[in-house]
């Protein structure tokens, strides 16, 4: 989505979601910083550093720039049926959004990969 993400995130060995989440935000909002101020040509640009600095500037747990908002919200999936409402959710927002007509018209969701096409990135079809 344009303004926040979806992740259904499986555990292998001994790291929780929350570290899991923790090192994803960490990594994502350091190289997208780093893009912006060294490789791209985007028109807001020099906007959007500017609001991540002014979101970083007054917490002590960031040097520079803040990209993510604090917390997340994990939901811990146990069951199927639970899964299934979840990935459905997931799936149908950028229709609810009206960003696309389909789930698997919208490029950065794993519907594609449902729908037996091949997205963006590899997904692990469950």
């Amino acid at each position: 989505m344009t303004n926040h993400l979806h992740l259904l995130v499986g555990i292998i060995g001994e790291n929780s979601v929350s570290d899991i989440m923790r090192d994803f935000k960490k990594y994502t909002s350091k190289k997208l910083i780093d893009t912006l101020q060294h490789e791209v040509t985007e028109s807001r640009r020099e906007w959007m550093l500017d609001r991540f600095e002014f979101s970083g500037r007054n917490d002590k747990k960031i040097k520079n720039f803040r990209f993510w908002q604090e917390g997340t919200d994990i939901q811990e999936v146990f069951l199927n049926d639970y899964f299934e409402q979840k990935m459905e959710y997931i799936h149908n927002n950028p229709v609810k959004a009206e960003i696309v007509n389909l789930p698997q018209e919208y490029q950065y969701s794993s519907a594609i990969d449902y729908a037996g096409g091949k997205g963006l990135l590899p997904v692990v079809v469950v």
